[in-house]
């Protein structure tokens, strides 16, 4: 049913990481969080165990996330990670050692791209490759990117946002920000500490941005309350905050995002251009899921935005699409 050697595409994320497994599809979906003691540094927990502890973990242990802006931040926790989840993948398989497809942003240097690979060989891959974000992001999204015709794509992730003009299998212009959904959680913890006083956390940030986020104005907006601890008399607190409040408070990574999409259509060949015009800009990653950033994006382009159908799975599709190509990767990269 499977060949010989198992061949698995990762999408390593900064929030969390996909793991593809050929013939069987994505088959794990696990935050890229590991639960460490603080004392020995043994790992505790990894994946979904680990980020509940992200903020209630006693002083003897810490929750982290290995990886940022998209690139290995600590290293010997992703490899251990990275062990966890292809173990976990292939199960009894594991003994054949995988090949392994890697995504990388596209703005990553060189050093930092043979860390990840380096990364994902000493976890037990037999042969590591890279491939880039965007790249895998309109595979998975269905693009068809191997014609002489441009396709534009907006990957925004928890650490990166990278944007990406595609003809004939390859990258023609790109951009990458050190930028994503975490920052976006991070801007409104701020917004929060200074406007009332109150100390949130990770997950809380992250809650206000997915139940009342948006970018562009809501046909009805939201009000929900927050909780956290005030920071003046050291008590629990609620408050109450809008959706024009937290539109207004990330306004400026929002706008970054767009700026970069811009920058990209500029540097565009006019030919790719007109067929971005008219077969649009294709939205995927968690950050594209922010209330109406579609439509913002519409209005500044003055170009089609779509959302593709599976934002969240279509980088590891795409690595998963990649793996019948392994071959020819290994030549390019050999």
């Amino acid at each position: 049913m499977f060949g010989l050697t198992p061949e698995i595409g990762i999408d390593l994320g900064t929030t969390n990481i996909l793991v593809y497994v050929k013939g069987k599809g994505i088959v794990i979906r696990e935050p890229s969080v590991v639960a460490v003691a603080n004392a020995s540094g043994k790992i505790l927990a990894i994946g979904e165990e680990a980020r509940l502890m992200l903020g209630r973990t006693p002083g003897t242990i810490i929750a982290l996330r290995p990886l940022a802006d998209g690139v290995i931040a600590d290293y010997t926790t992703t490899k251990e990670m990275l062990r966890y989840l292809i173990r976990k993948a292939l199960g009894a398989r594991m003994m054949l050692n995988p090949k392994v497809v890697v995504c990388v942003p596209s703005g990553v240097t060189d050093v930092e791209r043979r860390a990840v690979l380096q990364a994902a060989r000493e976890a037990g891959a037999r042969r590591a490759y890279p491939i880039e974000e965007p790249m895998a992001a309109a595979l998975g999204a269905g693009l068809s990117i191997d014609g002489p015709t441009g396709n534009m794509v907006v990957d925004i992730g928890g650490g990166t946002t990278d944007v990406a003009v595609i003809s004939l299998s390859g990258i023609v212009v790109s951009s990458s920000l050190r930028l994503g959904g975490n920052k976006i959680d991070e801007v409104i913890a701020r917004h929060m500490k200074i406007n009332y006083n109150l100390m949130i956390g990770e997950r809380t940030a992250e809650a206000i941005k997915i139940k009342i986020g948006s970018a562009f104005p809501l046909e009805t907006e939201l009000m929900i309350d927050v909780r956290g601890r005030d920071m003046v008399e050291g008590l629990p607190k609620t408050v109450q905050v809008t959706s024009q409040e937290i539109r207004s408070a990330i306004a400026e990574p929002v706008n970054q995002i767009v700026e970069c999409v811009k920058s990209v259509l500029e540097k565009t060949p006019p030919e790719l251009s007109s067929d971005i015009i008219e077969r649009g800009i294709t939205m995927t990653g968690g950050g594209a899921l922010l209330k109406g950033l579609d439509k913002l994006l519409a209005k500044e382009t003055h170009i089609p935005v779509q959302l593709a159908d599976d934002p969240l799975s279509c980088v590891a599709v795409g690595t998963g699409l990649v793996l019948d190509e392994i071959d020819a990767i290994a030549e390019s990269v050999a």
